[in-house]
């Protein structure tokens, strides 16, 4: 066992695409390890120029391996006590002669057979092979080309440093020779410098201002941020994603104050934030819980006087506000008007935009007469202008605020606050952490835009599949399914589809039914087949399927439920329908009246799912009594179909919950 490091340098890696690949990178080295034989612990470390890989205790080779060749059956092999053209295939493909060949019985025949060893390579000889495939097996999305266009990855590879043992590994990849050298901060040298081995490696790169581990540079962040907090009295907004980005887009970070005029924070603090973040990586922040005129950022550089850097930054910022400022005020001149998006096309099939608010509003309608008694005209006047700010120039400029804008814009209009904040809160959630929709009024909208626009791209056949789901479908489902449950209101999807559906282009709705409930699968942390079995009650009201799960996944936490079930599985499989009623007096055991009065107390309390559920399961002790002392098929035909009814009956009370039979543990 030996020491290793690998490094690549690359030119600026993009911060986006590397998070994203970012919780696969170090599974997928692993993988290549296991592939040859090299398994062992490693750290990854990575910037924006260099993705590296330490093992403190690497092997000096693979470990020798063992390959079995089967050949053909011994009466095909041979023929007159001679080897046929089978067994001298055989002879040459596996390179022995004929008195080492084995018989080996194999599913029952008996075939030629070997195991020959394979000896491990020493790593240096497989470490190049390992680190070009490991390169090739990396998703960035887009990439780009260099060196005429021979060599791909997002971006150009400049260095190769594998060093095994203090030894260079000599290789050459991409078009680029493998040294004992690396890149420094872009403030002392653009040049590679050399180093001698792995401590040299890392003792380089701390001399010359780059932290190479990544947890060490958020931390050294996280305390430059709180330490600016203490010195001006601010608040810096928290936002993980963003810190995540400046993390991987500097070696030697520094945060910096900088300022921005205060007539700018008449523009809604949502473009001023979004601004900052999308377009320069700036924290925000708060001064007496409210938008102050100050911003952080974050510099990749060295230097003694940053306020250069500082002065750069608030100019560029400047520049941004102003032009935010313009549109701000040009789009309050105009006000929302739908005449511009009336002309806009929503999707080929689907019509115009003015075509989606249409429908939407007609959803509205039928999602007020379900859901309660809402005012259906707020409702439908902020659907009319929930799509208007599509044509302003601040949602141009930043699409992710449509919505917010719009509310912004109606509230100067002079409309209600209920319609300004449906107008705001109309696509979400929009994420899995999202927030939902605040009021009823609020959910009725979101719900309206979701259920449009899966129906509507179900009917033109733009179904996800696989991982593709350009439309974020999956997403809108789940809003579907978290806003019906935060209503907390009966709402049966089957009759609601349904009904909706003959709008549009006509296709199999109950595609997309099966599709929402598919997304039933990631709210709970649960065996599927538990889900899979209260669906299997064919009761699409999701307030009820929710409950239902919930009482099941109880029942399971509660104790001995593995070792308790199979009585009730028994149960579910012996019994079959039946719409006889249970008579009482063609009972002839004990046990019979006493799981029958166990289960009529049972029913008097079938209110709540849960506690339904839990005293349906507190029968185990009498069904287990009757299914040790009592013959269900009795020869009297009777009461043999007096047991079967009761034995149905009790089955079918599991199934208005959960079709237990569906249940596999």
């Amino acid at each position: 066992m030996m020491k290793m490091l690998v490094e690549i340098g690359v030119e600026e890696l993009p911060a986006i695409p590397l998070l994203k690949e970012l919780p696969y990178i170090q599974e997928k080295w692993e993988n290549i390890l296991d592939k040859y034989h090299l398994k062992s612990d490693f750290k990854f470390y990575y910037t924006p120029r260099r993705l590296v890989f330490l093992h403190e205790h690497f092997s000096v080779k693979q470990d020798d391996s063992f390959v079995e060749i089967i050949g053909a059956p011994k009466h095909i092999a041979y023929k007159d006590g001679k080897l046929t053209e089978a067994g001298l295939s055989f002879l040459k493909k596996s390179d022995l002669k004929e008195n080492e060949i084995e018989i080996k019985e194999i599913k029952g025949k008996e075939v030629l057979y070997c195991q020959k060893k394979i000896q491990g390579l020493k790593s240096e000889q497989v470490l190049p092979k390992m680190i070009e495939e490991f390169l090739r097996s990396l998703n960035f999305g887009k990439t780009m080309r260099w060196g005429d266009g021979k060599f791909e990855f997002i971006r150009a590879i400049r260095s190769f440093c594998c060093i095994l043992d203090n030894k260079l590994v000599d290789f050459e990849s991409y078009g680029v020779k493998s040294s004992m050298s690396t890149f420094i901060h872009r403030s002392i040298s653009y040049d590679l410098i050399p180093f001698e081995g792995i401590d040299g490696y890392f003792e380089i790169l701390e001399k010359n201002y780059v932290i190479l581990d990544q947890n060490i540079r958020k931390q050294i962040i996280i305390e430059q941020l709180k330490k600016l907090e203490k010195e001006n009295n601010i608040n810096i907004i928290n936002d993980e994603e963003l810190l995540a980005e400046v993390v991987a887009i500097t070696e030697y970070p520094t945060a910096l104050l900088g300022y921005f005029e205060e007539e700018y924070l008449e523009i809604p603090s949502e473009v001023i934030i979004t601004s900052m973040r999308e377009n320069q990586r700036y924290f925000a922040v708060l001064k007496n819980e409210i938008l102050s005129n100050n911003f952080i950022v974050v510099a990749n550089a060295v230097c003694d006087n940053y306020s250069k850097i500082i002065y750069g930054n608030e100019k560029v910022l400047k520049a941004r506000l102003s032009d935010a400022m313009f549109f701000w005020k040009n789009d309050l001149a105009q006000g929302l008007c739908n005449e511009k998006i009336n002309q806009m096309l929503y999707l080929e099939g689907l019509g115009t935009l003015k075509d989606k608010i249409e429908r939407e509003k007609d959803i509205a309608l039928k999602l007020c007469k379900i859901l309660g008694n809402f005012d259906e005209d707020t409702i439908v006047q902020a659907i009319e202008y929930s799509k208007a700010d599509l044509s302003t120039q601040m949602v141009y400029e930043f699409t992710n605020l449509q919505g917010i804008m719009g509310s912004y814009y109606a509230k100067a209009m002079g409309m209600s606050d209920e319609i300004c904040l449906a107008i705001k809160e109309q696509y979400l959630p929009n994420g899995d952490t999202s927030n939902l929709p605040s009021n009823e009024i609020s959910s009725i909208v979101a719900l309206a835009n979701k259920f449009d626009t899966l129906i509507g791209l179900f009917a033109m056949g733009k179904i996800p599949n696989g991982n593709k789901d350009p439309y974020a479908l999956r997403r809108a489902a789940n809003g579907v399914l978290k806003i019906i449950l935060n209503l907390g209101k009966n709402f049966d999807i089957e009759d609601f589809l349904r009904d909706v559906t003959p709008r549009y282009k006509n296709f199999d709705w109950k595609i997309l039914l099966d599709f929402i409930l598919e997304r039933l699968h990631t709210f709970y942390n649960i065996n599927a087949s538990f889900i899979k079995a209260v669906l299997n009650v064919k009761n699409y009201d999701i307030l009820h399927i929710d409950r239902s799960v919930k009482a099941l996944m109880s029942i399971v936490d509660s104790g001995d439920f593995d070792k308790n079930f199979s009585t009730f599985k028994r149960l579910a499989n012996i019994a079959i329908a039946s719409e006889i009623e249970i008579k009482e007096k063609l009972f002839t055991t004990q046990e019979e009246k006493n799981l029958y009065q166990a289960f009529l107390q049972c029913k008097q309390n079938n209110n709540q799912i849960d506690l339904y559920l839990k005293n349906l399961f507190a029968l185990k002790s009498q069904i287990d009594a009757f299914f040790d002392n009592v013959m269900i098929n009795d020869k009297n035909e009777e009461i043999k179909i007096n047991r079967q009814a009761m034995v149905f009956t009790i089955y079918k009370e599991f199934l208005k919950i959960a079709d237990i039979k569906e249940i596999s543990l």
